[in-house]
């Protein structure tokens, strides 16, 4: 792993000067949140970036799970535009980049091979957030999307908070929106967690042991569109209702482990009621003994092994090849404007767009 220097202020050796930076007006900065617990994280106020979360292993060291950046020069730059950033006005993919919307179409960037992906090139992971941080533990974001940006209809405005919980090495995400025009919205945080801590190379996720609490998935085309299905995970490499580490069906010539270059699907969470707050997944890494449990309000759960990581270099020195993290993004179907079927995404003037996900860490001895 890579052996951060702590400054003063900070374990993950990151520098506030580093992340300060004017644009469009606007201004960047660094975030430091820390817990009771000793638990931090560092975050930029440029799409919301995640930049480091420091915590312990079995034996009490401390390292960064997730692939960031050391500079707000390297996250405008990086070769992963999406990493660990909030992803809105829609996460995931969108058929052609259209939509039909109460009677009018949309044309949205297109980003993706045929599609629409992430809200498009300038989607909010582009966008510099107002920022306030209340308490040590906390910072909320601020940004209005204006009708028509990236496509999309009506004046949206979002407010995001990141909390880390004092009893646990928890990070809380809070997501809240309204509009004043019918719209679609599905937000997601863009985490690319490595639980054995990044290094010069980060290793494979391919140990990493994984339940997903889902008995049916999103089957997608060549090119990562759903199909249309609900499938059951039931005897598929899809099945992560028990655990099984991340390498061991991954290159099996399965159609879907194929569409996606490996696991790239979403999942379609077990729930009693819809928008409960509910466990999606699990997640171990057996030589470090971190673990990480993902709860979600939301109906899907985008599992993602960072098929298409290409080895660019990240924060201190540190490196991330392909399949060197894993997401779960909390999120709505892909294509759902596209797929009458799925559960809505659409958001109406007078209601508020609500979710919670919580990305909780622990250590197995």
């Amino acid at each position: 792993m890579i052996n951060t220097t702590p400054t003063e202020s900070n374990l993950s050796g990151l520098n506030q000067k580093d992340f300060q930076k004017d644009i469009n007006n606007k201004k960047t900065d660094l975030f430091i949140l820390k817990n009771a617990q000793g638990m931090e994280v560092a975050v930029t106020n440029y799409g919301c970036a995640i930049l480091s979360i420091m915590v312990p292993d079995k034996n009490g060291k401390y390292a960064n799970v997730v692939l960031g950046h050391d500079s707000i020069e390297h996250v405008i730059n990086s070769p992963e535009p999406f990493l660990n950033t909030t992803i809105g006005r829609y996460g995931n993919r969108i058929a052609k980049g259209k939509f039909t919307l109460y009677g009018e179409e949309h044309q949205l960037a297109i980003n993706n091979g045929p599609n629409s992906l992430h809200g498009g090139p300038t989607g909010f992971h582009t966008r510099v957030w107002d920022a306030v941080q209340p308490e040590q533990s906390t910072v909320i974001f601020n940004y209005t999307s204006a009708d028509g940006e990236e496509g999309f209809p009506g004046n949206l405005e979002v407010e995001m908070t990141y909390r880390l919980e004092d009893e646990t090495n928890a990070l809380v995400i809070e997501y809240r929106a309204t509009t004043d025009k019918a719209t679609i919205v599905n937000l997601t945080n863009h985490g690319f967690f490595n639980l054995a801590g990044i290094a010069n190379p980060s290793p494979t996720v391919l140990n990493n042991i994984v339940t997903i609490n889902a008995d049916f998935y999103v089957p997608i085309n060549e090119v990562s569109i759903p199909t249309g299905e609900i499938l059951k995970v039931e005897g598929t490499p899809m099945d992560f209702r028990t655990p099984h580490t991340l390498g061991e069906r991954i290159d099996e010539k399965h159609t879907q482990i194929v569409n996606g270059a490996g696991y790239d699907h979403c999942y379609v969470l077990n729930k009693t009621e819809s928008g409960e707050l509910s466990l999606a997944a699990t997640c171990m890494e057996p030589n470090s003994g971190r673990t990480m449990e993902v709860y979600t309000t939301e109906n899907g759960v985008q599992l993602y092994t960072g098929n298409w990581l290409g080895g660019f270099e990240g924060a201190h020195g540190a490196t991330f090849p392909a399949r060197s993290a894993v997401c779960f993004e909390a999120q709505c179907f892909p294509d759902t404007p596209n797929k009458p079927h799925f559960p809505s995404a659409v958001l109406l003037p007078g209601d508020e767009y609500q979710q919670v996900t919580i990305y909780k860490f622990g250590v197995q001895e």
